[in-house]
């Protein structure tokens, strides 16, 4: 692979943010269709940056830990109670040592000593097992919390952000980054109160046992660390691009999987495989880095801190044969200089625990800190009773403010008319569905509904009485039933079997060994692509939405499908408001108004008998004569 191919696929599955995102092309623009290729042409991932403000995610991790403010403070006695058992169980070694090497020391009081050893020993292990247990439970409390407000967040986000944003790279911050911050949480925020207490601690014990020997301890410090930092710098940034790396990788498999059958009819399988082994060497190269700085820290760490030691213990023995030191003194003074460097070799050991988890923690809260959907104005208004009078006035708008879509685009439906859109792809036809639902906001002009404008509305009530039937179908997990009835999850049985007969669905779920309550996985993998899509009208018939958006709604069908769908979705729109996006121009015959787009204008308006005696642009499509696309 060359390296400007390279250079184009690491961009295409990269992070981009929204400005450039919306430099290209947009839903309904040329090249774009529906909500699946966004702005930009395709599905674009999110760039990850170098942290901006570290110190920021980690007071908001602290911020998820104190809502269990209780529990962190019992902890909190527990790592105190199990690193004071640890540090005086270490101390009461210099009485059973020279009770053993001086004399005066008997059997009874060495097994007395030993037996108060145990016991404070017992006491550490007790707390350590409990601030285990509880902390544990803490970190699962504080990352269910995180997920539900990344999921929550999610819900309030604009279509815009999920038409330029990869789903693979969205995915990965529910696992890989979240995983990486409970293994942190789990282990890394008690280790470190921990290594605190520790190392305070036993400085204090080494102190009162021998000053000279303290010093020398404490002057490989400073090296150690300096050692640490050095490690910790590219430590950190080789993490943050292991990170990127994944979510690009992730991005990747989830588009290719999704659209696993058009890379077989396209025989691009080689070049798909090509690109991924690039795109998982390029992962594999950020990996070792990252992991190989990461592993270093504890053996660089731990060489350094057996110089330390070597050299304590040598002129500890210098201290005992010339200036009288006791040998149980210099053996718990060597136990604690080991000691008083273990933490921060414990802690450097966790360097890559902490950098992966700081890095997906900024990752996770940068979704967390995406702009949401517009909040409802204080004075918008409800639709409780809608009859779905739609009105487009002058209407401008442009997905990229350099690029303009729609023109000036004015029309108006009535309840009970069928109002269609025709013209070549790019033309407009989409984008002016999403912006009657609010998907997007216009630039210029109104759009009205019962004479209140959609600005004026309350998004819920809005698309409460707005039914769609996309291209791309999507069914979740579940039964038929459970599927059609997420139009309107208070219907009734005997409702949803209308809504399937409505939308000619009935016929074939009988067949189903199950019928109704079929479990669907895969996004209806077990159904056709017609079967999949008669469902979704279903769904959108069992709503009792006045305005229906057919986008395509038959284009999936074959044509005897077609026209028993024709006749159930006449009887679905006898009275309801319907605007209709179709190519297949025998799908408009019987609209009462047929808007013929070009280039974000409407360049003709007619029933279809009125265009075709026009000899336009409509009689062209219709005709043949040229291509419609």
């Amino acid at each position: 692979m060359d390296e400007k191919r390279k250079e184009r696929l690491v961009k295409k599955y990269a992070r981009k943010s929204s400005q450039e995102a919306f430099g290209g092309r947009g839903p309904g623009s040329p090249g774009g269709r529906g909500h699946k290729r966004g702005p930009g042409g395709g599905r674009n991932g999110m760039p990850v940056k170098k942290p901006k403000d570290t110190k920021a995610a980690i007071r908001r991790l602290l911020g998820y830990l104190s809502q269990d403010t209780g529990k962190l403070m019992f902890v909190f006695f527990c790592v105190i109670a199990g690193t004071l058992a640890s540090l005086i169980g270490s101390y009461m070694l210099r009485p059973i040592i020279n009770g053993l090497t001086q004399e005066g020391g008997t059997p009874r009081k060495l097994l007395l000593s030993l037996l108060a050893m145990a016991a404070v020993f017992a006491v550490g292990i007790l707390a350590q097992y409990l601030q285990q247990r509880i902390m544990i439970t803490i970190s699962q409390g504080a990352l269910e919390r995180i997920r539900n407000d990344l999921f929550a967040r999610m819900q309030k986000l604009p279509v815009r952000f999920y038409d330029t944003n990869n789903n693979g790279d969205i995915m990965s911050r529910f696992t890989n980054d979240l995983d990486a911050v409970g293994d942190m949480l789990n282990n890394t925020v008690v280790q470190i109160i921990s290594s605190v207490i520790t190392v305070v601690g036993t400085f204090c014990l080494m102190v009162y046992t021998n000053v000279w020997l303290t010093v020398i301890t404490v002057v490989s410090v400073p090296l150690m660390m300096q050692a640490a930092g050095f490690v910790a710098m590219r430590s950190r940034k080789y993490y943050q691009a292991q990170q990127a790396a994944l979510g690009t990788l992730n991005g990747y498999i989830e588009e290719t999987v999704t659209g696993q059958k058009v890379v077989k009819v396209f025989c691009h399988e080689e070049t798909a495989q090509e690109e991924f082994e690039y795109l998982n060497y390029d992962l594999r190269d950020k990996q070792i880095l990252a992991q190989f700085f990461g592993g270093i820290m504890g053996p660089v760490m731990g060489n350094l801190s057996q110089v330390s030691y070597s050299l304590t213990a040598m002129i500890g023995g210098i201290l005992c044969v010339l200036r009288g030191f006791d040998i149980g003194g210099l053996t718990v003074f060597v136990n604690y200089s080991r000691q008083f460097s273990r933490p921060i070799n414990e802690l450097s050991m966790q360097m890559n625990t902490i950098f992966s988890a700081l890095a997906g923690a900024e990752r996770v809260f940068k979704i967390m800190d995406e702009e949401p959907e517009a909040l409802d104005s204080v004075d918008a208004v409800a639709l409780p009773s809608c009859e779905g009078h739609v009105v487009l006035k002058d209407v401008t708008f442009g997905y990229n403010p350099d690029k303009t879509i729609l023109k000036n685009i004015s029309l108006y439906a009535k309840p009970g008319q069928k109002i269609a859109f025709v013209g070549s792809t790019g033309a407009g036809k989409t984008t002016i569905t999403n912006l009657i639902n609010r998907f997007y906001d216009i630039d210029a002009g109104s759009i009205t509904i019962d004479g209140v404008d959609v600005r004026s509305i309350k998004r819920d009530d809005l698309r409460r009485n707005i039914a769609m039937v996309l291209q791309d179908t999507h069914l979740f997990t579940g039964t038929i039933r459970e599927n059609i009835r997420y139009g309107r999850l208070d219907a009734t049985d005997e409702e949803v079997v209308e809504a399937a007969k409505l939308a000619s669905a009935d016929h074939f779920i009988k067949r189903l060994e199950h019928g109704y309550d079929t479990v669907i996985e895969g996004d209806g993998a077990n159904l056709s692509q017609g079967q999949r899509q008669l469902l979704n009208i279903a769904r959108a018939a069992i709503s009792k939405a006045p305005i229906l958006i057919l986008d395509e709604a038959t284009s999936s069908v074959d044509t005897r499908t077609e026209r028993h769908i024709e006749h159930g979705m006449d009887r679905l729109m006898a009275q309801r408001t319907t605007l209709v996006i179709a190519h297949r121009l025998s799908t408009v015959r019987n609209a009462n108004a047929i808007m013929v787009l070009e280039n974000g204008e409407i360049i003709e308006r007619g029933d279809h008998d009125e265009l075709l005696a026009m000899k336009g642009r409509y009689y062209e499509l219709y005709t043949g004569k040229k291509e419609l696309d």
